[in-house]
Formats: C-alpha cells, sequence, structure tokens
C-alpha cells in the first residue's frame, strides 16, 4: 500500500465520522416522580387521585416506563409510615416528590 493512500484513508474517516456521530439522537434520560399517598392502596380516592396525575402526566407528553417512572408509597393514614416513606422517596433521589393528598 502506497503512504498516500493510507494518508487520504485516514484523512477520509477523520472527516467522516463526525458526520456520522450527528446522527445519533440524544437519549432523554428517564425521570422519577416519587408520590406520597396519605390514603390506602386499595382506597378509591387515592387510586382516583393516582390515575387523575398519570392522566394529566400523559396529556403533557410523559408516559410511564417510556420517559418517567413513578415510585408511589401509601402512608395508609400512618405518621410513622409516612416518615419512614418520604425518607424512602428521598433517598431515591427522585426529580420531584408529590404528596398526594385528595
Amino acid at each position: 500500500m502506497r503512504r498516500r493512500d493510507v494518508i487520504k484513508g485516514i484523512a477520509g474517516s477523520a472527516i467522516s465520522w463526525p458526520l456520522a456521530a450527528q446522527g445519533q439522537q440524544p437519549v432523554e434520560r428517564m425521570r422519577l416522580i416519587g408520590m406520597l399517598m396519605l390514603f390506602k392502596a386499595d382506597s378509591r380516592e387515592g387510586q382516583d387521585g393516582v390515575r387523575a396525575f398519570q392522566q394529566a402526566l400523559q396529556k403533557l407528553g410523559w408516559n410511564d416506563g417510556r420517559n418517567v417512572r413513578t415510585e408511589i408509597r401509601w402512608g395508609k393514614n400512618n405518621v410513622d409510615l409516612e416518615r419512614q416513606y418520604a425518607t424512602e422517596l428521598v433517598a431515591l433521589m427522585p426529580d420531584v416528590i408529590w404528596p398526594l393528598v385528595v
């Protein structure tokens, strides 16, 4: 192989590499929402509140499992349990913690 051909090959790949890299779309990171519910998990009020919250997020383009993940903790109207769950949610370092009181 001639030296000139090697230099052309290196120069060509150096020029085309940034062009190929530009074609990649940035990966959107998954957002995390922590929800602290002050109800029991089987309460109608709590389930209605979660459903309404998730529907509102979907209208804004946030879909659970695609670009957002929701961690829900049910406090069961127990102050000690709510305090424990609040600590757990903070430890997960979510983008936002939503205390849902319906």
